[in-house]
């Protein structure tokens, strides 16, 4: 996680941030349903929106791991579609990316929630000694 970039989006989204998390996290329940129906069905072709769209609300968030595995299964969806080759080579991509997205939710959770101790000094300012 780049933890600079997620509390950027936090503090520019303000009020908003923990509506747009869930949105975050509803568009994501949907690009991995359809990544995965993708790769069921072969199909380069359709692997290649749920993973853009995963990839960039990721990285608006610091979430580098997920967006960088989305980008990943996008570029050689994208190579696949071209050069008119079957995704099989995905399938590892596509199922480590579902546990992914879950532990990434997980860290949100983890930092949205008011009852959740924090990791020391983040947040907060460091008292001058």
């Amino acid at each position: 996680m780049n933890w600079s970039d997620f509390a950027k989006a936090r503090a520019e989204l303000g009020a908003d941030f923990i509506r747009i998390i869930g949105y975050f996290r509803e568009d994501g329940v949907k690009s991995i349903a359809a990544i995965e129906e993708a790769m069921r069905a072969r199909s380069a072709v359709a692997l290649v929106r749920p993973a853009h769209t995963l990839k960039g609300e990721s990285r608006q968030f610091g979430a580098e791991p997920l967006a960088d595995m989305a980008e990943e299964i996008e570029v050689v969806a994208r190579r696949c579609v071209e050069h008119q080759e079957s995704p099989e080579e995905l399938i590892p991509h596509v199922v480590e990316l579902r546990k992914l997205f879950d532990q990434t939710l997980a860290l949100f959770d983890r930092e949205t929630n008011p009852l959740v101790q924090r990791r020391p000094g983040f947040g907060k300012r460091q008292a001058l000694g």
